[in-house]
């Protein structure tokens, strides 16, 4: 009986220390990239030594169960693997953020990588946005409206056709900021905006975007001076599997898409593939569209020292619009709802809608655009501390929009529903849509063809560009970035007509008479040229190549210690413009001479980690930057090669403060900026007609020397007070003004100087060459508002999580002391006269709510995702766009259009 009492009490013993050695602890985390704070979707979780394991969700959450004392590992493509010790006790521990750090040798580019800031090391303002954001969010929204709860920025849709948004920064238009995919960038070389249309479908294959907001940290030659976007897709880390989705919403919307990947195989091999189609009638009345998506990448990594991927994407797309010029006064938007809406918005008005002869569908506003983007990037991991990133990239653009043509301004003026905001009623039906069947029988009764006709704006282009950057490690804290940035671009613009609408030809008597009799000869033999009768596919207007070539290089030196990181860097380029013009020049004198100007810049900034929560960080920078092709280089680039003698270097000098603060609860960020730009050119042309209103020529003011001063202040803040609940809000408050006395001359539409001009005399030149001898103005912009960007504005959301499966949310965005854009009218332009220009009117401050939810559930064996959005669920009315009248009000306002009211879509999209 003893014996067996011992060995009962033996193994009780074992037992309970068997029990105790393995009871299990459930460990939960979050799993996200340390550098861009992206949670990892489907990274594994393994218990060391055993076959236990699971995955992250798409918020890059998991729950493990291990024994104490055992040892987590955590694997993700791309991605360092990394180990954790469970010490604690008891029945949950949880982890909270864990960071996993890129590889090194497996991250897909550097010249990618090397234009993203990290937080807590670049001392740069910045703000990320991952794909599971874009996906809760966006929606039917078009792409720049993602960004719209980010500090600094602000983001319209402009006319409301489908594409044509726009995105402001800091009180900085498209132009000025700086917009790249995977490192490439995307500006127009000529002008230097951005047509989001070209980039519809991206945001299904978006790895990570990232807003730098001021001088940034991007290593190009050519920086921003608002700010820069980049758009990093994904490749070798995309998981394996795919999606296809459906989705509707108002107004006919429609999108099918799907995308597949391959993951990386065990041979080095990973493909990732999209395609998407997208239409629908519109919102705005008239604005029908179709669009098509699709991306490809095919990456190959050959060991570890070398990887090539090969991405090519694009969104060839047509749709109606609504014109930049049928925008309204306020009173012109009354009458439109009393007189045409039948009850319906007002804002919703299309004046380009309307129907030709037996109800057919006819518009004036229609574009059409296919930009194929094509890369080859190579990474060559050359050693531990070294590597050599190339990217070479090519972009090839083809397509065009309606151009109303008319024998006079008046003629042309009648193609848009207003002049300076006046409700434009002549070709109109009783229910405001465009009487295209009168044009018909204008021009069928006219003894002079076509009095009005219908071109297409062909603008193509052929950009190829080669961007190579090296990276290495002096020592343990020191890391070098160098590279070259080339870019050779070639654009080709020419009107041809399309429509004669019942006339039997068209005479382009606006833009040919003007055409120089030294420099043509056709002209210079008598009106044969001149009067020519114009068939449908003739040229008219303008028939032109713009060229721009640029060669850069660069280079930055960081510092990085776990309390202080800095950073210096410095870039030259030089950049070069010419036109060939088959128009209005022959052959002997088509090409232009060659201009060039030396760009520079130098910036530096440091960052401090005072402790594992607070941060603060400065950074300074000064950029000489060459002036656009098509707003500085040239007089005229439409009609001209003459070269502006005037032309010089955009100067901007920028500083910024900032604060920081991290825990596991709250992270914040404050931070204070000024900037000032300098030498910025503007233009601004006017038509001169005689005492009949007959077209004489048209004149245009170069004006030069423009200053004005970006300052302000930004918060913004991510909390997670509660598990289930995420809370996040912005701030942003500028004081964005003009600030300078700038003078300007006045040329003809051959770039000759002007004396004077009027209605009985017509065009006088200047008679020398000297400054008197010119007609100028000078223009005084005294603390002058910075119109087109709302100076003040707020966002607060909440996320919050139901369930496991189930998740809403709600956004609330302000904006206010929104100033409407300062331009100048005819009645401005006078010779040897002196503008004091007044603070343009302020808009009326505006909030809107929205809400999405999603809802995940399993359809067999694969997961199911259905989501939904409602965008400005209160309906509000509220203006986004306008430019500023005579009297500075809103009466004399003009050009305005509004926001969207309520919208919706929902979608389903299934995982496998």
């Amino acid at each position: 009986m003893k014996k067996h009492l011992i060995h009962f009490l033996l193994v009780a013993v074992l037992s309970i220390c068997s029990a105790a050695a393995f009871a299990q602890t459930t460990v939960k985390g979050q799993l996200v990239d340390s550098e861009t704070g992206e949670p990892l979707v489907g990274a594994a979780v393994m218990v060391e030594g055993t076959s236990q394991g699971t995955v992250t969700d798409i918020d890059g959450y998991f729950k493990q169960g291990v024994a104490q004392g055992g040892t987590l590992v955590f694997k993700y493509v791309g991605f360092k693997d990394l180990k954790k010790k469970i010490t604690q006790k008891g029945a949950s521990v949880d982890l909270g953020v864990i960071k996993m750090e890129p590889d090194a040798v497996m991250l897909a580019d550097v010249t990618i990588t090397s234009s993203v800031a990290v937080a807590r090391k670049t001392p740069v303002a910045v703000s990320t946005v991952d794909p599971v954001y874009i996906e809760e969010k966006l929606g039917t929204q078009e792409f720049p409206e993602i960004l719209k709860s980010t500090p600094g920025v602000y983001a319209t849709k402009q006319g409301g056709g489908y594409g044509d948004s726009k995105l402001n920064m800091r009180g900085f238009k498209t132009e000025n900021i700086a917009v790249m995919i995977n490192g490439v960038p995307m500006n127009d070389m000529e002008w230097g905006g951005v047509y989001w249309s070209n980039w519809a479908g991206l945001s299904d294959v978006t790895r990570s975007m990232q807003t730098q907001r001021g001088l940034g940290a991007s290593k190009v030659s050519a920086p921003s001076v608002g700010g820069s976007l980049n758009i990093i897709t994904r490749s070798a880390d995309a998981k394996k599997g795919g999606s296809v989705s459906y989705g509707i919403g108002n107004d006919g919307y429609n999108k099918i898409a799907f995308t597949v990947s391959t993951g990386l195989s065990d041979k080095g091999w990973a493909l990732t593939l999209l395609g998407a189609k997208t239409w629908g009638d519109g919102y705005i009345q008239g604005t029908d569209f179709e669009a098509y998506n699709w991306f490809v990448n095919i990456t190959k990594r050959f060991n570890d020292n070398h990887q090539l991927s090969f991405t090519a994407f694009a969104a060839p797309q047509w749709h109606n619009q609504r014109n930049s010029k049928d925008g309204l006064t306020i009173e012109g938007w009354q009458t439109v709802a009393n007189k045409y809406m039948n009850g319906d918005k007002a804002y919703k008005y299309n004046p380009s809608y309307g129907f030709g002869r037996n109800g057919q569908r006819k518009v004036s506003a229609h574009n059409v655009y296919n930009k194929p983007q094509l890369s080859l990037n190579h990474l060559w991991q050359i050693n531990q501390k070294s590597s050599l990133s190339t990217a070479l990239y090519a972009s090839i653009g083809r397509g065009y929009g309606y151009a109303g043509q008319g024998l006079t301004s008046a003629d042309r003026n009648n193609w848009y529903g207003s002049s300076y905001g006046t409700l434009n009623t002549t070709f109109r039906k009783d229910d405001g849509t465009f009487a295209y069947d009168e044009i018909y029988d204008l021009n069928e009764t006219s003894e002079n063809g076509s009095i009005m006709a219908m071109s297409k704006s062909k603008n193509y282009h052929n950009w190829y560009g080669l961007l190579s950057t090296y990276t290495t490690k002096f020592g343990e804290n020191f890391d070098f970035y160098g590279g070259v940035d080339f870019r050779y671009y070639k654009g080709v613009h020419t009107n041809e007509l399309v429509d004669l609408y019942g006339g039997e030809y068209y005479i382009d008597s606006s833009s040919r008479a003007n055409v120089l009799p030294a420099y043509n000869k056709a002209a210079a033999a008598g009106d044969a040229f001149v009067n020519q009768k114009l068939k449908v596919g003739d040229v008219v207007y303008r028939d032109y190549d713009g060229f721009t070539m640029s060669e850069g290089v660069f280079g930055q030196l960081e510092y990085n210690q776990d309390k202080p990181s800095a950073f210096a860097s410095g870039a030259v380029s030089n950049t070069t413009y010419w036109r060939y013009d088959r128009f209005y020049y022959d052959a002997e004198h088509a090409k232009s001479k060659k201009v060039s100007f030396i760009g520079w810049n130098i910036k530096g900034g440091l960052n401090y980690n005072i402790t594992e929560n607070h941060n603060v960080f400065g950074n300074i920078g000064y950029i000489s930057r060459a002036p656009f092709f098509s707003q500085g280089a040239f007089l005229n680039s439409t009609t001209s090669n003459a070269t502006n003698p005037d032309a010089v270097n955009e100067k901007i000098f920028s500083a910024e403060l900032g604060y920081g603060f991290r825990s596991r609860f709250l992270t914040a960020n404050l931070n204070v900026y000024h900037t000032k730009w300098m030498d910025k050119t503007m233009s601004k042309g006017i038509e001169v007609v005689d005492d009949n209103k007959v077209f004489i020529d048209r004149v245009s003011l170069n004006l030069s020397g423009v200053a004005a001063i970006h300052q302000g202040i930004e918060l913004d803040f991510v909390a997670k007070p509660l598990h289930w609940l995420d809370i996040t809000g912005m701030f942003s408050i500028g004081n964005w003004r003009w600030d300078s006395t700038a003078k300007g001359y006045f040329y003809d539409s051959t770039s000759q100087p002007v004396a004077s001009w009027s209605g009985k005399t017509g065009i006088v030149h200047a008679s020398g060459i000297q400054a008197e001898d010119h007609a100028s103005m000078t223009v005084i912009l005294d603390k002058t508002k910075v119109g087109d960007s709302a100076q003040t504005t707020a966002a607060l959301g909440a996320d919050v999580k139901v369930s496991k499966d189930f998740k809403v949310g709600a956004n609330c965005n302000f904006f206010g002391r929104l100033y409407a854009d300062w331009t100048f009218s005819a009645s401005d332009i006078l010779p040897n006269a002196t503008k004091v220009y007044e603070t343009p009117w302020r808009v009326p401050s505006a909030w809107t709510l929205d809400l999405d939810a999603r809802y995940t559930f399993n359809i067999g064996n694969v997961k199911a995702t259905l989501s939904g959005n409602i965008y400005n669920v209160l309906d509000q009315e509220y203006i986004t766009d306008a430019l500023d009248g005579a009297n500075h009000d809103w009466k004399t306002a003009y050009g305005i259009f509004y926001g969207f009211g309520r919208t919706f879509n929902v979608r389903l999209k299934v995982n496998f």
